[in-house]
């Protein structure tokens, strides 16, 4: 690399002020601690993720007093899919919830009430006083995207570990910074990008990276926008008017670190993630499934393209400015490319020198050009089960009993967890890129070891968020 061609990068000061580890350390009670030591000794510690048996950590009725306490931080739909998946794990308790929004942290709190049948659940609209209790072990960031950093952030600094949704952050330095409190504070921290714990996405990744299509050369990205309401939004080409803002609804705390603008019921809630304040569009709400996949695949996971070309459409004076229509070419150090489209059925597909393995996305169908690589009941429709392991492949990675589960499992045993900090980094990364070059219409290069953008102070400068006071972290 020529000394010549400047690097642009997230600032020393503003990832140090980010990730800056605090003096709080994980408070636990006896039991909690006594029963996280006991069934960690039981399973093998590797630095790979890793799956234990049920077995050996021992699901089944466990004492309240001996369950992970886990606090919900987003109470909205997902919110609540996150936390139900938690509420069916014996092993956790629930015990606090948050939202800004009163209506859907009601709906959060009493749907933890119901299951436990009390009235048990705390219910906080600030998410620092939920993080600040010393009886929780661990909390879920179910938020808007430009909520992830603070909340994680500040989450692991409170010794808490931490299942946060994809992608990891609404900017490449703001999931730096979680990237680097979860190395700092040794914390678990699960990405919420789920399909990492598709059996059909990992037995196609250990069949590509065992060469059974030859060397990869592309692997082809395609995110269509097709669901009514990504439709709507698309369509939606007049201004925002300003709206009284709903009784309950904290929204000057909605917005966060973001510039404050008035109250407008579509650009809210769902429909924040195509607004570039809170969201990536398309481009990291799916991307954060499918490119993640690709990353698996190639073996990329600490790693990342080179070069990024993208280009995509944003609807004159629509409030939402998030892309659309986008194509884009990103290309590893070794050629690789990662090609996409918002064309064609929602998955990828990894091209080789013999032959291609299609994997579908929320789903996991499996498809080949020779058949005879997948399993008969592959073939046949049948999802990858837990048990089905194929010896003759050189890569094995391993099954998943479940993303949630696989997140418990390693705050017992202390092991790596599927998508941990750095792969969910590195994923938005790929997904900020994109959105980056796209916004100043060029391609952009990167360099992934330092990570830092070649030669492109403008699009350097987009890197890091602007953020609002109190709201820094």
């Amino acid at each position: 690399m020529s000394a010549e061609v400047p690097l642009i990068s997230v600032s020393n000061t503003f990832a140090e002020s980010l990730s800056m580890s605090s003096d709080a350390t994980p408070n636990r009670s006896p039991n909690r601690r006594q029963f996280l030591a006991a069934t960690a000794s039981a399973a093998a510690i590797t630095a790979a993720p890793m799956f234990i048996p049920r077995t050996s950590l021992g699901y089944g009725r466990t004492a309240p007093s001996d369950r992970i306490a886990i606090g919900a931080i987003g109470c909205g739909g997902k919110g609540r899919h996150n936390t139900s998946a938690f509420l069916a794990d014996d092993r956790v308790q629930v015990i606090a919830a948050c939202d800004v929004d009163a209506n859907h942290l009601n709906q959060g709190a009493d749907l933890i009430d119901a299951h436990y049948k009390n009235s048990d659940c705390a219910r906080v609209e600030d998410l620092r006083e939920l993080i600040a209790r010393s009886d929780i072990d661990a909390v879920h960031v179910s938020t808007p995207d430009h909520w992830h950093s603070f909340a994680s952030v500040r989450a692991m600094q409170a010794g808490k570990d931490v299942y946060c949704e994809k992608p990891l952050a609404n900017s490449f330095g703001e999931s730096k910074a979680i990237r680097d409190t979860a190395i700092r504070t040794g914390r678990i921290l699960q990405c919420g990008s789920h399909e990492r714990s598709n059996n059909n996405c990992r037995f196609a990744a250990e069949l590509v990276r065992s060469g059974r299509i030859g060397k990869v050369h592309t692997v082809r990205i395609q995110m269509p926008c097709e669901q009514d309401h990504h439709m709507s939004a698309r369509a939606f080409r007049k201004k925002a008017e300003p709206q009284e803002i709903p009784e309950g609804l904290n929204w000057d705390m909605w917005q966060g670190h973001t510039h404050p603008v008035a109250y407008w019921e579509k650009g809210c809630h769902f429909w924040w993630r195509f607004i570039l304040n809170y969201g990536g569009g398309e481009m990291t709400d799916r991307g954060a499934h499918i490119i993640d996949i690709a990353q698996l695949g190639l073996n990329r996971d600490s790693s990342g393209p080179v070069s990024f070309e993208a280009k995509g459409i944003q609807v004159a004076e629509s409030p939402y400015d998030a892309f659309w229509d986008y194509e884009f070419t990103n290309t590893y150090a070794d050629g690789t490319k990662l090609i996409g489209t918002t064309e064609g059925p929602r998955g990828l597909k990894f091209e080789g020198e013999d032959g291609w393995i299609f994997v579908a996305i929320h789903g996991g169908a499996l498809s080949a050009s020779d058949p005879e690589v997948l399993p008969q009941s592959v073939r046949d429709g049948k999802p990858v089960a837990f048990d089905q392991i194929d010896d003759s492949l050189k890569v094995q990675l391993g099954r998943s009993a479940g993303h949630h589960k696989n997140f418990i499992d390693c705050i017992i045993s202390r092991a790596e967890p599927m998508a941990t900090a750095e792969i969910g980094h590195r994923t938005a990364t790929i997904c900020h890129l994109n959105n980056i070059a796209m916004k100043v219409g060029r391609p952009v290069r990167w360099d992934p070891g330092t990570e830092e953008l070649i030669g492109d102070f403008e699009a350097g400068e987009l890197l890091l968020p602007n953020m609002r006071d109190p709201w820094q972290v």
